[in-house]
């Protein structure tokens, strides 16, 4: 029965009414409770819902009061929260959807009736992140250049621009004087796309070739890209489609329409909802990790693992412990050079000294309302770099406005409006007396931010720009860490020559190969995005350029961000510079490869306007990557090198003669308002929404089944139904000991899920490949892990293959351990495989803050399909430790202050873990080896909840359990 509709619900005194008694809501101000008057408003959110879904089951009503309780009962009290929807991103939505459909065979397989699997919370499924770059424009310019010259000073090497004219970045074939090699363009692309030159190649000589791409002319590429799209990607597509019309609560929304995050802002966002006659905050959870943009509109949502999304997805709400809630009171005025970036770099170095890890951040303080909407998701989607769960913008007029401009009716803003008062969701924050009470405050003057980046390594180390030249200079003086690179200083004024279509030029140290304005994080703010076009725009007519090697690109979130580009007329200045729109979706992040290939220490760079850059993740050839604001990066392409002081040193010297300096053509922070104000407008909005409804012909073209079970393609390689429901039995097994277990890796400390999760491009030598080639596929038919994440086979075979995984049974990077048994050296998933054939059960040993990083489903299913009971380590990030729950993955930690080295371990022991028959949250387990040594550990079952899941082999055996 509805909640709603129940005469039994115990708050049913609190409901009040709007719009003449037509609209329902839970009022929790008829409580006539102080203590509510004092919770953030965060915190608010998770009280109405909590009382909203008050069922005696999930939710009870000690629930209600410890939440109202919060003053005392934070960090303490256990409480769930039901959120109002779902959001999938299309690779880690995939295996969720696949889940789904295998548990509906499991289902049927004990006599139910498979269609009562499906989503109980609304599910909207977003498309992206499947872009490849196939296509990229590739014409000869052969129009006069407007400073007279005939070819870059090359004596510069790629430390400066000039006014002249570049060669082409490509052309429909190699040869001639203005650029290209002796060689043909290929009639097909190369089979693994961005491969440059080989060793053979770089050994012989100095100067290097580039790969080929398709030429084609500038206004196909994002149409021939989109087609390439659709036609690797066809198997995951009908199942996306099938999903679409199969399961219940269930949208598709199809690819092309733009990234999850940008479409969860602008199109699914609703901040409060309505259902069933009831009015109620928004909220959701996603597996996408830029969730948390989505608090700088007043909605409450974090990004949870796969496995997570899945019980809620079912009706399960997610458990929490009630969270801290850190106040950041923004004060002062900004300074009119700083963008929203630099903001954000800001605060979060200022929360990440301030320790929150696991809080919840919210704002107040009247620096807030200095703030544009977009300026305050982009702050928002920072959180999980400094660890907070969510950082919360509650709502206010300045949101409200911002919602005129978009999709929203006079008559939803009123309700709006109406609503949140009711409630007091709604906030002045000019209004001192209106502020909560919070954990702890952390006051952040604005007026002190100044433009940074951060790198070469880690989003944490913020480098001031006028800093930057010494900065790197440091990172090559310093020794191999976090951000040194050890180069010796006869080896600095290494210069490398590089051929790039014909024209030879100098790398050195510094030199910028790979400069991406990408769809992760800031192309959704229209003032940084605008500021970017209006540099690009200066830069041109000044008579700036971009070194053609350089590879660029413009991949915007959606159709959105290339509306307002071309409308406020600097989109053509941006392809003017090599910035060229190629596709929407990460494509940098998957796919996007330098044109160089590093044939010794140089320390290339990169520089991209996203918010990651972990080690080997764009390209093996690029050492260092700095995050940077979308205009620093059109500033260090300008440059060619990120060893510059913009403040003393120019981008570039015209014909005249006349230096060009960054301040020469940085827009001034008024005029990027006022095109953003004449140009986010609600025609753009309008035209998502036709879009969003419309869709596109490939996808509408797409045939998939009805039926109400997946008819699974035992040949597909891409689609396959999971053994995670295989010998489900309807009754709870007993606990089950850890007999003479070996373990599988021995790892330190801070390993990231982009160690465990397979990610990114499938490995020709790798165990993943060996499968794909075993089913008759050519490497150029690989794909990547992502678009495979529907196929176990290959994910589990991906699981810790990161060329950056440190394994202490190796001594080196890569994906390699030993398989303890016969001594040997071998790839993770064979040695796990041999395990398995010989019956023994397998651990893993690590250090701290072991799954931090984005939230990933494969990285527990990945350990579990390749054998792992149990992972003990000296602490882990949360949302891991529950995803390994969720797959019935023990969680140990050492006791304080003991970890394998002060234990005395090898890791090549046998290990037995004796579990009792009755398990209790946080109950210490002993750990025996089968060198006679016995150590204590604490089983990670934070709650009643977690003891359960774990009993019943996972979450998927829960909830098929409780179906049945």
């Amino acid at each position: 029965m509805s909640v709603f509709s129940s005469a039994e619900h115990p708050y049913s005194h609190l409901i009040d009414t709007l719009k003449d008694g037509r609209i329902k809501f839970f009022n929790p101000q008829k409580l006539n409770d102080p203590r509510y008057d004092k919770l953030p408003l965060s915190i608010r959110v998770l009280l109405e819902a909590a009382i909203r879904n008050c069922d005696g089951f999930y939710t009870n009503e000690e629930d209600v009061q410890s939440i109202l309780d919060w003053q005392e009962q934070q960090n303490k009290a256990e409480v769930p929260f039901t959120p109002a929807r779902v959001l999938l991103q299309d690779f880690t939505g995939i295996p969720a959807m696949v889940d789904l459909a295998a548990m509906r065979d499991a289902v049927a397989k004990h006599g139910m009736d498979p269609g009562l699997v499906n989503p109980k919370c609304p599910t909207d499924l977003i498309v992206d992140h499947p872009l490849q770059i196939d296509y990229n424009k590739c014409a000869i310019q052969n129009a006069p250049n407007p400073g007279g010259g005939d070819s870059p000073n090359q004596s510069q090497g790629p430390s400066r621009s000039t006014a002249s004219r570049p060669p082409s970045r490509g052309g429909s074939q190699c040869g001639g004087q203005r650029g290209s090699c002796s060689k043909p363009a290929c009639s097909d692309p190369p089979a693994s796309l961005g491969q440059p030159a080989s060793v053979q190649q770089i050994e012989n000589t100095p100067l290097l070739c580039p790969f080929h791409l398709k030429p084609v002319s500038e206004p196909e590429t994002a149409l021939k890209n989109l087609e390439m799209e659709m036609s690797r990607n066809k198997e995951r597509l009908r199942f996306f489609k099938w999903c679409s019309k199969a399961f219940k609560n269930v949208n598709v929304v199809p690819p092309d329409v733009g990234s999850v995050h940008q479409v969860n802002l602008e199109y699914l966002s609703r901040v409060v909802q309505v259902s069933e006659g009831f009015i109620y905050p928004d909220s959701v959870v996603g597996t996408d990790s830029h969730t948390t943009m989505i608090n700088g509109l007043g909605i409450l949502g974090w990004g949870v693992g796969g496995i997570e999304s899945e019980a809620v997805m079912l009706g399960q709400p997610v458990s929490l412990t009630l969270p801290q809630v850190v106040g950041c009171k923004l004060v002062g005025s900004i300074n009119p050079l700083t963008t929203s970036i630099d903001i954000v770099l800001g605060i979060t170095k200022h929360l990440r000294q301030a320790g929150i890890a696991g809080k919840f951040v919210e704002f107040f303080g009247p620096g807030v309302s200095q703030l544009s909407a977009p300026d305050r998701t982009t702050i928002a989607n920072m959180c999980p770099e400094y660890n907070a769960t969510v950082s919360f913008f509650p709502l206010d007029q300045v949101t409200l406005e911002h919602f005129k401009k978009t999709n929203f009716t006079q008559e939803k803003l009123e309700l709006l409006e109406s609503y949140t008062a009711a409630v007091k969701l709604f906030r002045n924050y000019e209004d001192p007396s209106e502020d909560p009470q919070y954990s702890e405050v952390v006051e952040i003057n604005l007026s002190s931010m100044v433009p940074y980046v951060s790198g070469p390594k880690r989003p944490q180390d913020r480098v001031a720009v006028s800093s930057m030249k010494e900065d790197f200079q440091s990172c090559l003086d310093e020794k191999v860490g976090f951000k040194g690179f050890h180069i010796s200083k006869e080896k600095q004024e290494t210069r490398i020559p590089f051929l790039h279509c014909g024209q030879e030029y100098e790398l050195t140290h510094g030199s910028v190969v790979i400069a991406a304005v990408i769809s992760c994080t800031n192309n959704c703010n229209p003032s940084v995005m605008l500021t970017a076009g209006l540099l690009a725009k200066k830069a041109a007519e000044a008579g700036l350029v971009v070194k053609p090697y350089i590879r660029t690109s413009l991949s915007p979130g959606s159709g959105m961000v290339t509306h307002y580009l071309n409308t406020s007329g600097v989109l053509p200045f941006f392809s003017q510079l090599g910035f060229e729109v190629i596709g929407y979706g990460c494509a940098t992040l998957q796919s996007n490869r330098s044109y160089f290939h590093n044939p010794g220490d140089l320390v290339a760079c990169s520089v991209l306007s996203g918010n990651r850059h972990f080690e080997g993740r764009l390209c093996d050839c690029v050492r260092a990557n700095y995050l940077a604001s979308p205009p620093l990066v059109m500033a260090y392409a300008i440059a060619g090198t990120v060893g510059i002081d913009f403040e003393k040193e120019p981008l570039g010297v015209t014909s005249e003669g006349k230096e060009v300096y960054l301040r020469d053509i940085w827009p001034c922070r008024e005029e990027v308002q006022q095109i953003e104000e004449d140009m986010v407008v609600s025609s753009i909005f309008k035209d998502l929404r036709g879009r969003m409804e419309k869709g596109n012909t490939f996808w509408n073209n797409i045939e998939s089944p009805d039926s109400v079970l997946f008819p699974w393609d035992h040949k597909s390689t891409y689609i396959r139904s999971p053994c995670f429901f295989s010998k489900l039995s309807k009754e709870v097994p007993p606990p089950q000991s850890v007999e003479n277990a070996h373990a599988l890796l021995f790892l330190g400390d801070k390993v990231t899920t982009d160690h465990i999760s397979p990610a990114g491009s499938i490995a020709r030598a790798s165990a993943a490949a060996k499968y794909l080639l075993s089913k008759r596929l050519t490497p150029r038919d690989f794909n990547s892990y992502g678009a495979r994440r529907g196929n176990d086979a290959v994910m589990t075979r991906g699981t810790f293959a990161s060329i950056k995984l440190q394994n202490r049974f190796i001594g080196k990077p890569g994906p390699k351990t030993l398989h303890i048994p016969s001594g040997q050296t071998m790839d993770v998933f064979e040695a796990a495989e041999r395990y398995q054939r010989d019956g023994i059960p397998l651990i893993i040993l690590a250090g701290k803050d072991y799954g931090s990083g984005s939230s990933r489903d494969w990285v527990a299913k990945g350990p579990y399909l390749l054998g792992v009971r149990a992972v003990i380590a000296e602490s882990f990030e949360k949302l891991h430790k529950n995803q390994l729950l969720g797959m019935g993955i023990m969680p140990l930690e050492f006791l304080l202050g003991q970890n394998a080295d002060s234990l005395e371990l090898s890791g090549k022991e046998r290990f037995t873990i004796t579990l009792p028959d009755s398990l209790s949250p946080r109950e210490q387990l002993t750990v025996k080896t089968s060198q006679g040594k016995s150590f204590f550990v604490t089983a990670r079952f934070d709650t009643e909840l977690d003891v359960i899941l774990f009993r019943h082999g996972g979450l998927h055996r829960y909830v098929a359990r409780t179906l049945l």
